[in-house]
């Protein structure tokens, strides 16, 4: 069991990639543990799952892969996800149960001309990860497909799933849901010390899928993994009723004037100007106040200016938040899973 049986590298989007070691008892438990949360929703031999995702990134390999190949069920690999038809046409192909992807696919599809015409009849849910899934894509998929769009939370260091909302969509829109089966979550201070319910402070995560370490990274290890604790790195808090939400990554956070800026917060006030396509917010360096926010937009309509953004923003946010500067690009960068690479944003301004 505690053979490691994988080396997964990290996405890397906030530094670089590592050796996640996952054993035996890692990816064996993971699966099992979606198994148990699918308990409700899946039938042995009967679910058709696809997969936009390539079976090499960890969120594919668990779930389409191992879980979904552990129910007995068909995976429909679609090599080339940016291609919009070839993901939709399976639709047509195969009663497809169930589905995988990210933030910025799904997004991608709902703004397909052909895409409402699909026959989603036989789709019981969609499985969002790998980054935030934004409220106003989940609520538009629900619209459009008639079935949620369900948002988890894990990481390669976790094999990955670490917490889900339940299948059926009676989950909490905006969260990444419940632990799964024996899995511990908390949030804590700068110092490590458990914080009570709705203060904000890093996640952690203990459990059977939590990897031995980082492949020839003893310190890297030692600085993630802390008394069996793994620290995400990401920043959220747990509600009263036990969900958890992730409010951004713990690199990421912009700081003016001594104010955190979570660039989670305002991608989700941007994407719902309905001229807004893709967008995303880093902090760049202010003689004033240390840092200021900048944002990235991908136009859905050639029209929208940058008035029209900060007009938004000034209507939906709080002054510190509100972009002193918008640059508007053509596309954005991204992982090969299609992860908005704010990282590649900031090192761009540097």
């Amino acid at each position: 069991p505690d053979d490691v049986i994988c080396l997964q590298y990290t996405g890397g989007t906030t530094g670089v990639a590592k050796g996640a070691m996952l054993t035996n008892k890692n990816l064996v438990a993971n699966m099992m543990q979606i198994r148990a949360w699918g308990s409700t929703a899946f039938k042995i031999g009967e679910e058709i799952g696809l997969s936009p995702l390539p079976l090499y990134h960890i969120f594919a390999f668990s779930v389409n892969c191992l879980a979904l190949f552990s129910l007995g069920s068909l995976t429909i690999l679609v090599v080339n996800a940016r291609d919009l038809p070839s993901v939709m046409k399976e639709f047509s192909n195969y009663k497809i149960t169930c589905m995988t992807g990210v933030n910025t696919l799904f997004n991608a599809l709902l703004n397909h001309p052909d895409f409402a015409s699909q026959d989603f009849s036989s789709l019981k849910f969609a499985l969002g990860g790998g980054m935030a899934v934004q409220k106003a894509v989940a609520e538009r998929w629900q619209k459009v497909t008639g079935k949620p769009l369900v948002e988890g939370f894990g990481m390669t260091e976790c094999s990955p799933v670490a917490s889900v909302n339940p299948l059926d969509g009676s989950g909490k829109l905006g969260s990444i849901g419940v632990p799964v089966s024996s899995t511990q979550m908390r949030i804590v201070d700068e110092s490590g010390s458990p914080l009570p319910q709705g203060e904000i402070g890093e996640i952690q995560v203990k459990g059977p899928q939590v990897m031995k370490g980082y492949y020839n990274r003893p310190e890297a290890t030692s600085e993630t993994i802390k008394d069996g604790w793994l620290c995400t790195g990401d920043i959220g808090l747990m509600h009263p009723d036990g969900y958890f939400q992730i409010v951004d990554r713990k690199k990421d956070m912009i700081l003016v004037s001594g104010f955190n800026v979570y660039p989670n917060e305002i991608e989700d006030v941007l994407i719902t100007h309905p001229k807004v396509l893709e967008c995303a917010a880093i902090g760049v360096a202010d003689d004033k106040s240390g840092e200021v926010v900048k944002v990235f937009v991908v136009k859905k309509d050639n029209s929208l200016t940058e008035k029209e953004v900060i007009a938004h923003c000034r209507e939906n946010l709080t002054g510190y938040k509100i972009p002193k500067a918008v640059e508007f690009r053509k596309e954005l960068p991204k992982t090969n899973v299609g992860k908005i690479l704010r990282r590649k944003l900031k090192e761009e301004q540097a």
